[in-house]
């Protein structure tokens, strides 16, 4: 087993063979000196509890890159994102961050998520005409999470297609494979792009602070601490990759497995009235196919978790897509049953890192696919053979998904 494993075709076309593997493999498998990978549920959900298993991110830059790569553009922006911290430092970020984004305020989105997704089904409808046929990614999935981002940041959403490319190409960073030159320097470009863009903003709302995140995030206080300049911009970048990619994927792998599992597309659609049945089916799909496939940590001290010790030091590559089949947890994993009540996944995560944005994209999740589902009830694919999968691997989503409303 080694890096090159996740970067073949087959790999990015279908994850879930190799890592049925390596689950079945044991524990821990090794990927180099001090570097392994599990995709055991039991394994991964106790390292991401485990408060001697932490961030060590310009560390496992080292360790793929070399120690000169560790001051790129691009892994020095990462760095000071609150995703890569440890406590005391994350958890001051986390609780200055969570002021934004606790239940209430995330709850009095919903408006605004429901009146972004039909405003996108309404401009495509009326395109449509006599051509039945759109694009599920460009033209719903990919703007729906971008449009959502900028109404929260309030900057101009014709300024969302530009940040989000630059946030994708950023967001390649994190891959487990190693980038090459020509891959690194669009990394790298796309860091000072965002950078310079948010540095404009932060200057205006301190100037004329608004009702807008970025706003909220300038006066966040907790105990007298507040964010410098460089956290906000840093985690508002953060935002955008995580909120933007994440989610449009998912919508994308989510209506994949649906139109390949005609049974439970047709319960799906007897139910969309029913908002406990959507939130279960959506809950299914990110646990079928989610679009975040890995996370990393580093074992601060020695640990020891399913009859194996995880040495100090090591770093460790967690398959969050292979420990959502897991065949000791779940029954018939392999199997999209929106039925299914289980344990729940690990799509977002788990312990002190979990992810700050679940609610919002649970809710956007939610109410895309009702959303399209709603208006378009005869949608189906023009072709699920023919898809093309991203060349990712901690990101799992297609580049295109064109369908027929009719």
């Amino acid at each position: 087993m080694n890096f090159e494993s996740f970067a073949s075709p087959a790999f990015f076309e279908n994850p879930y063979p190799l890592y049925d593997q390596i689950r079945n493999a044991g524990a821990l498998l090794p990927l180099g000196p001090n570097i392994f990978v599990t995709g055991q549920f039991t394994v991964i959900d106790a390292l991401l509890r485990d408060r001697r298993m932490g961030k060590t991110y310009l560390q496992s830059v080292q360790a793929r890159y070399g120690e000169a790569a560790t001051q790129d553009p691009v892994f020095q922006a990462l760095s000071r994102t609150f995703l890569m911290m440890n406590p005391p430092a994350h958890t001051r970020l986390r609780a200055l961050l969570m002021q934004a984004f606790n239940r209430k305020q995330v709850e009095g989105l919903r408006e605004i998520v429901e009146a972004t997704t039909q405003g996108l089904l309404d401009r495509i409808g009326d395109k449509l005409g006599d051509n039945p046929e759109f694009d599920l990614i460009a033209d719903f999935a990919l703007p729906l999470p971008v449009e959502i981002i900028c109404r929260l940041l309030n900057i101009p959403a014709a300024d969302g297609v530009a940040l989000g490319t630059a946030a994708s190409r950023l967001a390649s960073a994190l891959d487990l494979a190693p980038l090459n030159a020509t891959q690194l320097a669009a990394a790298n470009e796309a860091a000072l792009e965002l950078e310079a863009y948010f540095q404009r903003v932060v200057a205006q709302r301190r100037a004329h602070p608004g009702e807008d995140l970025i706003s909220s995030l300038l006066g966040a206080e907790d105990n007298g601490a507040t964010l410098s300049e460089a956290e906000i911009i840093s985690n508002v970048i953060l935002l955008f990759v995580a909120g933007h990619e994440t989610t449009s994927n998912m919508i994308g792998n989510s209506m994949i497995a649906l139109f390949r599992a005609p049974a439970e597309l047709a319960r799906l659609k007897a139910q969309l009235s029913d908002t406990a049945a959507v939130s279960q089916a959506v809950a299914e799909c990110l646990r079928y196919d989610g679009a975040v496939q890995m996370v990393v940590r580093t074992a601060f001290e020695e640990v020891a978790v399913a009859d194996v010790t995880v040495p100090r030091g090591s770093i460790v590559f967690m398959l969050i897509g292979a420990a959502n089949r897991d065949p000791a947890v779940y029954s018939d994993p392999d199997r999209l049953d929106l039925s299914r009540d289980a344990v729940p996944s690990l799509a977002f995560g788990g312990g002190i890192h979990y992810c700050l944005g679940t609610r919002l994209a649970t809710l956007e999740l939610e109410s895309a696919i009702a959303g399209v589902l709603t208006r378009f009830p005869a949608l189906h694919p023009v072709d699920l053979d023919q898809l093309s999968w991203h060349r990712r691997n901690n990101l799992r989503g297609v580049a295109t998904l064109k369908v027929r409303a009719r």
